[in-house]
């Protein structure tokens, strides 16, 4: 590392989470402040683009100064900015991207487009003030980025390094739970609705199909879904009564294999010293335990705060473009469809 104590602010604003951070050396985190639109967008069963814009606009500002002030820094004590460049929602992209150009430019600090993905990666070094670091994951390792809009798995190789493997080929592991909440009658957001559901089901009720593909690092969900689908009307058609507990259980069970198996195999595959799983899926619990319990790798989860949509990750990641010496950017603009990396050329080791 070139120097030491460069922080970064990081602001993000790519869905319905108004944020912004500061942290240091890529890990440390001084601050970190997130207005959320949850509550507004449950009323439309998920969220609503233009009203997140709108909300975006009316919390950056107020954001962005509460996340220096819990740091006890001024612009002048930063080192560079960084910001959520896409994938997301144009509209909530383009104010934070705004905020971030006009703090740079006045205080005459770098600006980095950081990829969203790529901050949930980043999110596996995070650590609390007062809390003792963790030694580094190590490279090579596997990321099993998992969300609402992202089941994904990527080989990296060393910092800012990404091949991507796989991703999912119709739904996205968050999105399936989003679908199936609704289906059982589940409050937005269907994450933890479903969680909160399945803890007193049987999760061997339904024998629930996994998807078979040609490419082995690919996800399937959209059959899954239309599985608990037929069930449910065939249930209705009987006039029997719905055992939601199961259902959520079988079809979280179902999730957590497949994501689960996949990335131990891949890690296995390409010879990874550690697994990161990121996204805001990888703060369902089950999730967590099946990857926890294993012993043959070293697992990185970010703590539930920091798995869901949070500047701090978008800071950590800014970091390293920072450490590596890449200059800042103030003439880009928003890319609501970024992939994180072309299709992977590698082969297993």
């Amino acid at each position: 590392m070139k120097k030491k104590n460069l922080r970064v602010l990081g602001i993000e604003s790519s869905c319905d989470e108004t944020a912004a951070a500061i942290v240091e050396d890529g890990r440390l985190i001084l601050s970190s402040v997130v207005a959320s639109q949850v509550d507004l967008h449950a009323q439309f069963g998920g969220v609503y683009p233009e009203l997140a814009s709108r909300e975006h606009v009316k919390a950056i500002y107020p954001v962005v100064q509460q996340a220096l002030q819990n740091a006890h820094l001024r612009v002048a004590d930063l080192d560079a900015v960084a910001v959520t460049r896409g994938p997301g929602l144009a509209g909530s992209l383009v104010v934070g991207v705004n905020m971030a150009k006009g703090l740079a430019m006045a205080a005459g600090l770098p600006l980095y487009g950081v990829n969203h993905l790529e901050g949930h990666i980043y999110s596996a070094w995070l650590r609390a003030e007062g809390q003792e670091a963790e030694p580094e994951p190590k490279f090579p390792l596997i990321a099993l980025l998992v969300s609402g809009g992202h089941s994904e798995l990527i080989l990296m190789r060393g910092h800012l390094q990404y091949e991507r493997l796989g991703g999912t080929v119709d739904d996205a592991a968050g999105e399936a739970f989003d679908k199936v909440a609704r289906l059982l009658d589940l409050p937005y957001p269907g994450g933890p609705s479903v969680q909160k559901a399945a803890e007193g089901g049987n999760p061997h009720a339904f024998n629930f199909p996994r998807a078979k593909l040609n490419e082995p690092w690919n996800f399937s969900f959209s059959g899954l879904k239309t599985a608990v689908l037929r069930v449910v009307e065939e249930l209705k058609a009987q006039g029997r009564p719905i055992p939601v507990a199961d259902l959520a259980a079988s079809f979280q069970a179902t999730v957590v294999t497949t994501l689960y198996e996949k990335a131990i195999a891949a890690a296995h595959s390409y010879k990874a010293k550690d697994i990161i799983v990121a996204g805001g899926v990888s703060a369902n619990s089950a999730l967590r335990e099946a990857f926890l319990k294993q012993d043959e790798f070293k697992v990185f989860i970010p703590q539930l705060t920091y798995c869901t949509d949070n500047a701090a990750m978008i800071a950590g990641a800014g970091f390293w473009h920072l450490d590596a010496g890449q200059a800042g950017d103030l003439g880009f603009d928003v890319q609501p469809t970024w992939p994180l990396s072309a299709p992977a050329k590698a082969e297993p080791a």
